[in-house]
């Protein structure tokens, strides 16, 4: 039977139990990612690593409620991580004798329990850097590299990145295992770029993360616009990228990212209809991220070593710089899109700066462009390319051929919001055609 004193010393441990499971809980949402990257690292297996965070975080949810948080806790969690996939390298060794000599090669290799306990954050964000560029090694198909970014340095759920990516979640599985044994097969090296490699190196790490927040700003197919859990993700790696290696390109993508995302609460209403630039409401932009973008750009354009990603975002600058859409500069806009068009040529840009010209010179100084641009097939099968032409028809006042072109993109999108979009542009040019401007 327990006494007065002892129930309240019953419930003062609860309390400390529960207060520590919720510490551990908190190191497990902000740190288990660095903590991952250092075991892999440490471990030189990606399926090791992971069973090895588990143990740790397993163990602490036993040992800290009864002794106590450690001093520093990630280098305890490291530590105990590494020791416990030693342990089970160890019991499997009875199976396989090759195991035992993996076992005693991680053992010899390891630093000392002291060092980890020192825990620099530093050495802890090296092993963030050397996780991401190998996650995006250019030996990975563009797939792979998407899929084992989010899953290993993100920390997504393989379901999570299927459902976003339109695939099945069994063949995303698959992409990540075949990329994990590609890493192992080819014995692609666990780190960072020298300065020869890292113009190529670093482009592949900047595609995926652009792919990615892409992906999260308009999502290819569902009944959203966007995915914000995904754009939200390649901000931060933009942010991690950035601050651990200061390229003028990763920030200049950093900008692109923060300056579109500030955008996100005007692009939609509030049952989820989609608002163009021209019509959304300013106030309702991120100004905080605005000005953080702006800046980004600014420093990575007076460096002189930019690239398509800053040019891109000097171009959302200028969109977010103006006070109201009949502000827009879009004489600067053009000269950005020329000089874009050099750097990075591609139908896509052609097809934007037409859009940009249109609003300089008029619809039809655009329309001629975009037509040139359908005419040579590389956009036949694009929705915006014909949505945009539809625009400009309608515009004009060609109201049968800007039906035919809403038409066209109806048929090739599969986002919910674009497609009510376009079925009431195509209703309200039946009803009543747009006279010309």
């Amino acid at each position: 039977m327990l006494m007065p004193d002892d129930h309240g010393m019953a419930a003062q441990q609860a309390t400390l139990a529960a207060e520590r499971n919720e510490q551990i809980a908190a190191l497990y949402r902000t740190d288990s990612r660095r903590i991952l990257a250092t075991l892999i690292r440490l471990l030189g297996d990606f399926d090791m690593a992971e069973e090895a965070l588990h143990d740790a975080f397993t163990t602490a949810l036993h040992s800290w409620p009864r002794d106590g948080v450690p001093q520093n806790p990630r280098g305890w969690l490291i530590s105990t991580g590494r020791f416990k996939a030693i342990d089970r390298l160890r019991r499997a060794a009875r199976f396989s004798a090759a195991l035992t000599g993996v076992a005693d090669q991680l053992e010899a290799a390891a630093p000392a329990p002291d060092a980890l306990e020192e825990d620099s954050l530093h050495g802890l964000e090296d092993d963030r850097l050397r996780l991401i560029f190998t996650c995006c090694h250019p030996a990975l198909t563009p797939d792979a590299r998407i899929a084992l970014t989010l899953r290993e340095v993100c920390g997504l759920a393989t379901e999570e990145i299927a459902r976003a990516f339109l695939i099945p979640a069994p063949t995303l599985a698959q992409r990540i295992v075949r990329a994990k044994g590609k890493i192992r097969d080819a014995a692609i090296p666990y780190q960072v770029p020298t300065r020869e490699e890292l113009p190529d190196r670093l482009d592949a790490a900047l595609h995926v993360i652009y792919l990615v927040f892409n992906e999260g700003y308009s999502a290819s197919a569902g009944d959203s616009l966007t995915r914000h859990d995904l754009s939200s993700e390649a901000i931060r790696l933009g942010r991690l990228l950035t601050d651990l290696l200061p390229e003028p390109e990763a920030a200049g993508l950093l900008a692109l990212m923060l300056l579109h995302d500030a955008r996100r609460a005007a692009r939609t209403s509030p049952d989820g209809e989609l608002i163009l630039l021209d019509d959304q409401d300013r106030s309702l932009w991120n100004h905080q991220q605005i000005r953080e973008g702006s800046a980004l750009v600014e420093s990575a354009l007076a460096s002189r070593r930019f690239g398509p990603y800053t040019l891109q975002a000097a171009i959302a600058a200028a969109h977010t710089e103006a006070p109201t859409a009949q502000a827009t500069d879009w004489s600067q806009i053009v000269g950005l899109y020329d000089v874009l068009l050099r750097v990075e040529p591609s139908p896509v840009v052609e097809l934007n700066r037409a859009a940009a010209i249109a609003m300089r010179d008029g619809p039809a100084a655009g329309l001629a462009l975009i037509d040139a641009l359908l005419a040579r097939g590389e956009l036949a099968d694009y929705h915006l390319a014909h949505s945009a032409r539809a625009d400009l028809c309608r515009r004009l006042g060609r109201v049968q051929e800007a039906i035919a072109a809403y038409q066209r993109a109806l048929a090739l999108t599969q986002q919910g919001p674009e497609r009510r979009f376009l079925e009431r542009r195509i209703a309200q040019l039946g009803a009543a055609p747009s006279p010309p401007h």
